[in-house]
């Protein structure tokens, strides 16, 4: 499936789904990623978040951000943990209603493409991989990396087959050798390198200003009627960032287990992952404008890349920082 046509039918399927009325939550169901090993799941694993909210917290598990925004809308779930910022710029630039509550992790390294180890396609010769077959999950971080690294070595996206792949599915068509190009994160990208090189590291992505970080996103109407709820959650995950800083070990098997992974691969994950303070996250750096702009490039560069109808003219909007200001006091 072309490109331009997966990131249409992404949109009309946001655009189709009924936005859930703001109200009082009684339970709340939050959205999270396997293999994708975090402090908060600590929490999560010792039902720190139903003692802090006084409630019932449920978590799904998602293998994309675009089904993180798609549940959202539905009302299914009311807060994602890790939601990629492009995936989550698509659903805004479409008309839902999200906001960005927090920065959740930063992870340049833990994000990226990967090419068969037997083309031999490095940096110094990427175009050749026009007219290759590449499995790119659609709309998420990966895609965005995947356009912007395209972009940078002068590849012509058009002539090469990019088939939407979610990150376990492509990381096993890549083993079997269906494809020549495959992107992801996670479990699934260290899968993915066993069976071939990458074109920059984190390092030389941050260079040309490819920056990968995740967001906890939340429905506007959930996060104007629950303001003490996602403060206190949001209260919650900063506690864990910074316990992950001193007490590690007495934390990594009991992520491990919830994130589904081995210690020594929850090791090596973490190893790879910033968790920006609350006062960073506060600054000018962050949800205090850099991200705003952020989400304005990302936006505009899918929008020129036709991948969406339109951008927003602002994404201010976009973020809050009521909650997380409401944590930092708590």
């Amino acid at each position: 499936m072309k490109i331009a046509s997966r990131m249409s039918s992404l949109l009309a399927g946001i655009a189709m789904v009924a936005v859930a009325s703001a109200a009082k939550a009684e339970e709340i169901t939050v959205g999270y990623f396997l293999e994708w090993p975090m402090p908060f799941q600590f929490a999560k694993a010792t039902g720190l978040y139903d003692e802090a909210l006084g409630m019932k917290v449920n978590w799904k598990s998602f293998d994309a951000g675009t089904a993180m925004s798609a549940a959202m809308a539905s009302g299914d779930v009311q807060i994602s943990v890790s939601q990629g910022v492009p995936p989550f710029v698509v659903a805004t630039s479409a008309g839902q209603d999200l906001q960005i509550a927090d920065i959740a992790v930063v992870y340049n390294d833990n994000d990226n493409c990967v090419v068969k180890e037997e083309l031999e396609i490095t940096k110094e010769n990427a175009k050749e991989l026009e007219g290759k077959k590449a499995g790119v999950p659609i709309g998420t971080a990966a895609h965005y990396g995947f356009l912007k690294q395209m972009e940078y070595f002068g590849v012509d996206v058009s002539t090469m087959e990019v088939v939407d792949m979610a990150p376990p599915d492509g990381a096993a068509a890549f083993a079997q050798g269906s494809l020549d190009m495959v992107c992801g994160w996670g479990g699934s990208l260290r899968r993915m390198v066993e069976h071939g090189n990458v074109l920059l590291t984190g390092a030389e992505k941050d260079e040309i200003g490819i920056s990968v970080y995740d967001v906890t996103s939340v429905p506007a109407s959930f996060a104007a009627e629950n303001s003490d709820v996602l403060a206190k959650f949001l209260k919650v995950t900063a506690d864990m960032n910074a316990k992950w800083l001193t007490d590690s070990a007495e934390m990594l098997p009991v992520i491990a287990k919830d994130a589904g992974m081995s210690e020594e691969d929850t090791a090596a994950t973490l190893a790879g992952f910033q968790f920006p303070t609350v006062e960073d996250q506060l600054s000018d750096k962050w949800l205090g404008g850099a991200t705003q702009t952020f989400l304005k490039g990302v936006g505009d560069f899918f929008k020129a890349q036709g991948n969406i109808p339109a951008s927003r003219d602002t994404y201010d909007g976009a973020v809050t920082t009521d909650a997380l200001s409401s944590a930092s006091q708590m």
